[in-house]
């Protein structure tokens, strides 16, 4: 069982103080071995929490991170990324390039792009998890559940993270969503396809 950290869109402290504390309850230093970040991150004292719950850390540049706050690691952060995982390519990218935001035909050329088995992107502050053409694509939305410029004055986001546990050909995805008080979970799993092995 390898454990990867999917999260994004922190936007701390513009938009947000911190994460929420149910959720820093449950991500443990020492029990997650990966943590791909879509970005925009933003502080750097976020950057090194991040750092202190798992040594292999990938992170690419949201449209928020600069070296203002970010100094000596936003410009070395990369637009895009790939990642081998046990059998699993797994592209990342922070998905502001991405127009329209979140589009699912633009979003399976960049994944043909960066020829990756799972691709993650951020950017519409929304969980979604969907495949195609035996690809799987994730947005793990918005840790923090930061404000979005998508979302209409009265919308509220849905703080979310993700962890998928890597075995073999196959990935458990467990989407955490903070509703209300309440830590809800949901599993998704996804194989990969003998064509893609």
């Amino acid at each position: 069982m390898v454990l990867v950290l999917v999260i994004g869109d922190l936007h701390i402290p513009h938009r947000k103080a911190d994460l929420p504390k149910k959720f820093k309850a449950l991500l443990q230093p020492g029990k997650i071995q990966h943590i791909l970040c879509t970005g925009n991150v933003v502080d750097k004292l976020t950057y090194d929490y991040l750092r202190s719950l798992a040594a292999d850390v990938h992170v690419c540049r949201g449209d928020f991170d600069d070296s203002t706050f970010l100094p000596n690691v936003a410009d070395g952060l990369p637009d895009t990324k790939v990642v081998k995982i046990g059998q699993f390519q797994l592209g990342l990218c922070h998905g502001h390039q991405i127009v329209p935001w979140g589009d699912s035909e633009a979003l399976g050329a960049l994944q043909r792009q960066l020829d990756c088995d799972i691709l993650v992107t951020g950017h519409t502050h929304t969980f979604s998890a969907y495949e195609a053409e035996g690809k799987l694509f994730i947005n793990p939305g918005s840790a923090t559940g930061a404000f979005s410029p998508s979302f209409k004055l009265t919308e509220e986001p849905t703080p979310s993270f993700v962890l998928m546990d890597v075995q073999q050909q196959r990935v458990v995805i467990y989407v955490y969503e903070l509703v209300g008080e309440e830590v809800k979970v949901k599993k998704i799993e996804h194989t990969k396809t003998a064509a893609a092995a």
